[in-house]
């Protein structure tokens, strides 16, 4: 599947205030921040059918920063995985699209939200597709204050030990993370020396450039694992979210929504 990816993750962010701003929820800036990153993928790198998102032989996709779930209910409603118009039941009760992404969603491989769990389980893909000789790639979009975590340590350990080259990681490298910024929180650098020491083949790219994404993404070593560090702004693409700490948490009220709305008219036009 080909898709004009720029015009994409615009749409992923216009729907993704949305969805956030009529269910009065939070993490929209950490959504905002991997918007391109997932037009990217879900535009031009992973083999998926649409109509059979449980294909045997289609990409895993895990998102293992599970609060910023808008950004991907968003990126599968645009790629006609579910409809359009079960955007509108997120956040609500008993409604598929849960706050913190969900396995029951169609085109979803697990459900995540206590941060730390999505490599290991990718990890574990990518193992029984080497073991099984399966062609099919996994991807992982991690946050980087999920870094922190030990969890996320021995997973890239155990993938660079069993050479899982199917496996690609995604560090979207905001520099925030819940009330601080991640230097003042758990610093990670130096981090790609850190990745590059545990075995990854480690790429850096700014993770707003469709071309240097696209290029990162293509590129899998033949014997270990792929880690991108992608260095990206969070709130990305509304000014006054941007690298604002206060909007992981913070909703748009009515006339913050139309601002931000008319700001992404303007930018991707």
């Amino acid at each position: 599947m080909m898709l004009d990816t720029k015009e994409l993750a615009n749409r992923i962010r216009k729907n993704s205030l949305k969805m956030v701003h009529r269910a009065k929820a939070s993490h929209i800036a950490s959504a905002l921040s991997i918007a391109d990153i997932l037009a990217v993928l879900y535009g031009e790198i992973l083999h998926f059918n649409p109509a059979e998102p449980n294909d045997l032989t289609r990409d895993r996709f895990i998102l293992s920063k599970g609060h910023a779930c808008v950004a991907v209910y968003a990126t599968l409603a645009e790629v006609g995985v579910i409809p359009d118009a079960q955007l509108d039941t997120y956040g609500d009760d008993f409604s598929w699209l849960m706050n913190h992404i969900s396995h029951k969603v169609p085109g979803v491989e697990f459900s995540t939200g206590s941060l730390g769990h999505g490599l290991p389980f990718g990890v574990g893909k990518a193992l029984a597709a080497n073991v099984r000789a399966q062609l099919w790639q996994t991807f992982v979009l991690l946050s980087d204050g999920e870094m922190d975590e030990g969890a996320n340590w021995e997973a890239l350990m155990f993938a660079a030990h069993h050479k899982l080259s199917n496996l690609t990681a995604i560090i979207d490298y905001n520099k925030l993370q819940s009330l601080d910024s991640v230097a003042n929180t758990l610093g990670l650098e130096p981090l790609a020396a850190k990745l590059h020491a545990f075995g990854c083949a480690v790429h850096e790219i700014d993770g707003h450039d469709h071309g240097q994404i696209s290029q990162s993404l293509k590129r899998i070593d033949s014997n270990r694992p792929t880690v991108i560090i992608a260095h990206t702004t969070k709130g990305k693409g509304v000014s006054f979210m941007e690298n604002r700490v206060e909007w992981h948490y913070k909703n748009p009220n009515d006339e913050q929504l139309a601002v931000a709305l008319a700001e992404l008219r303007v930018s991707y036009a």
